[in-house]
């Protein structure tokens, strides 16, 4: 009996699951991630094969974390809370979404209070 292999899951892996048509990877973030290169360095135009690398280990790095939070917590599901457990050991990551879950609740706080304050 053949063993299983590690892409045997219910999961497509991301290759599988953005493939445009003709066979040509939809390309999400490359817009965002050539503005990234640049604010870090990069030329102002970097060479595609960059960003599509880029691109790629970003993607993995992402279905390789939601996988972990869907694991975690509720079976299935992917919470704020989850994600929080998952990077609680690496300061930066930590650091940066507590600053950025402060900010959203700010920005909650700020747009409630402009709504009443126009009714």
């Amino acid at each position: 009996m053949a063993e299983p292999t590690e892409d045997s899951g219910d999961h497509a892996s991301a290759s599988e699951t953005e493939q445009g048509e003709g066979g040509k990877k939809k390309r999400m973030f490359s817009k965002e991630l050539r503005c990234m290169m640049y604010g870090f360095g990069d030329d102002q135009n970097p060479y595609t094969e960059s960003v599509d690398l880029l691109e790629d280990l970003v993607l993995d790095f992402i279905t390789e974390m939601t996988l972990k939070a869907m694991e975690v917590g509720r079976p299935g599901r992917v919470q704020v809370e989850d994600m929080i457990f998952l990077i609680r050991k690496d300061s930066r990551k930590y650091a940066r979404v507590k600053d950025l879950l402060m900010m959203n609740e700010e920005l909650k706080k700020a747009r409630k209070a402009f709504d009443e304050a126009n009714y």
